[in-house]
């Protein structure tokens, strides 16, 4: 569309047609699917479940709730229907309710066009500008949303309260033309989501004190956490039934996808981006929220969000960089000793049931990053308590039989690289055993510590955190030290 149009006349004669917001994201839509063209850049691992469905919504020009637990992309999904509409859309100039040229529904715009005909002014807004979004909050008041008489308009333009120019619109009204987004649905109050019943089934809006029905042009997007319906409120029945497409979304189903999503948000110091992260320590990273979102000790009515991978992986690289400095290194690799440091990323993102409680957060979370240690060992390695019991061949024999001799392993968290390194070549058969992890060199160290950690989880060593010293020794020779003490 051509934005150098600058009067109604013009904009009849270059045949512009108007749409509703509705058909406007449909008609669309369909192009870029035609032209196989990505609709929602940036949105990983829903592309089977929840993206189809948003675009059937779409094609059916229907309202939408999106449904699922907190960091489920809910919001980050709305935001993108943006790009679905027109670049361009031109407006009557200086009017408050984006009123279409061609159709328009308030007294302002109907008189603009009485007055001045075919050289009524014309103005163009971005489609940026056509996204309108609203946390729901329990001081939402129908006042906000929909609008009120004012009476200091009223006294200023000495109108009467019948008049429809003393109203101020609400947000709702203002988004005339526009998608507008209403956030965690259920926490706005019963009374307020019963003023949505008009513009969802008949498009229109009344403000008390006037008989003004104004025929709204609006693509609702709605939020809600299925835990709200519990803790603070619920979506009342009529509301959801006028909802037509209800979209559940989910948390990412592998790695793969949480990693992507990982790197992706995750926000670096440009002087971190020389940090090295192994590959095998980002799965172990992830891991972690799986194992979250599968314990018993965390709610998993609340979820756990994609927020805490993302935080985490920000507070390891910066755990990296500290050492780094402290230890005047020009370059560091993040390695397993160092997700000590995402412990404040995990307790403040987790909801504990009373088993939880009782253990402690500091406790769930190292019992979290231990349950993931295991897992990931034993996608490479048998189970080493097993093995000893089925009398197999004992993989780990070297290493046990090195620590049963009275040798210790003791490293300090901010160890420098090479001396670190040097500590743990120490270990006979250490080595050996994580080249059948890994072939690759860059992540051979972190497969070393995958072995020492999981050998401590599996009980087979012990694992000894002391200050910023960290010691790795024989179960044995440590259970008969404290009889003798």
């Amino acid at each position: 569309m051509n934005v150098k149009i600058k009067t109604l006349g013009d904009l009849k004669s270059s045949n512009y047609r108007s749409r509703s917001v509705r058909d406007e994201l449909r008609e669309n839509l369909i192009a870029r699917i035609r032209k196989g063209e990505v609709r929602f850049p940036g949105i990983i691992g829903f592309d089977q479940t929840v993206l189809p469905d948003i675009e059937r919504a779409i094609l059916s020009r229907h309202h939408i709730l999106l449904l699922g637990l907190r960091g489920q992309a809910k919001t980050a999904i709305a935001r993108l229907l943006v790009n679905l509409l027109d670049e361009w859309m031109p407006i009557i100039a200086g009017n408050e309710l984006n009123d279409d040229p061609l159709n328009p529904i308030t007294r302002m715009g109907k008189d603009s066009i009485l007055q001045f005909g075919d050289s009524t002014p014309i103005e163009w807004i971005h489609r940026s500008d056509r996204y309108v979004e609203k946390l729901a909050t329990p001081d939402v008041s129908i006042a906000d949303l929909i609008g009120d008489v004012d009476p200091i308009k009223a006294a200023t333009l000495k109108l009467p309260y019948s008049d429809e120019r003393v109203i101020h619109y609400g947000l709702i009204p203002r988004a005339h033309r526009s998608i507008f987004v209403i956030n965690e649905l259920p926490d706005l109050q019963a009374r307020i989501q019963v003023s949505l019943f008009n513009i969802l089934q008949e498009g229109d809006i009344q403000i008390r004190g006037f008989k003004l029905r104004l025929p709204l042009d609006l693509q609702f997007v709605f939020t809600a956490n299925p835990e709200d319906y519990t803790n603070r409120g619920s979506i009342i029945t009529p509301l959801k039934d006028r909802i037509e497409s209800q979209v559940l979304t989910h948390y990412p189903e592998s790695i793969e996808d949480a990693k992507r999503i990982t790197h992706q948000e995750a926000k670096l110091a440009p002087e971190q981006v020389k940090i090295k992260m192994p590959g095998l320590l980002h799965d172990l990273l992830e891991q972690v929220s799986f194992e979250a979102r599968d314990s018993e000790l965390i709610d998993e009515k609340s979820g756990v969000s994609a927020r805490l991978s993302i935080s985490a992986y920000e507070n390891l690289v910066s755990t990296a960089e500290r050492r780094m400095l402290i230890n005047g290194e020009s370059e560091a690799t993040v390695r397993l000793s160092d997700f000590w440091g995402i412990i404040p990323s995990i307790t403040g993102k987790v909801e504990l049931v009373y088993e939880g409680e009782q253990e402690g957060p500091y406790s769930v979370a190292l019992k979290l990053m231990g349950d993931a240690i295991k897992e990931l060992f034993l996608q490479h390695l048998p189970n080493p308590e097993k093995n000893l019991r089925k009398n197999e061949v004992d993989l780990f024999e070297d290493i046990r039989n090195w620590f049963s001799s009275g040798n210790t392993l003791e490293v300090f968290l901010d160890e420098p690289e090479a001396a670190y390194r040097a500590k743990l070549e120490k270990v006979p058969g250490l080595q050996a055993m994580a080249k059948r992890i890994t072939k690759d060199q860059e992540e051979l160290v972190s497969a070393q510590e995958l072995i020492l950690f999981a050998l401590s989880e599996f009980n087979v060593l012990t694992k000894d955190l002391v200050d910023s010293k960290m010691s790795f020794g024989d179960m044995l020779s440590n259970m008969l030290d404290e009889l003798d003490n």
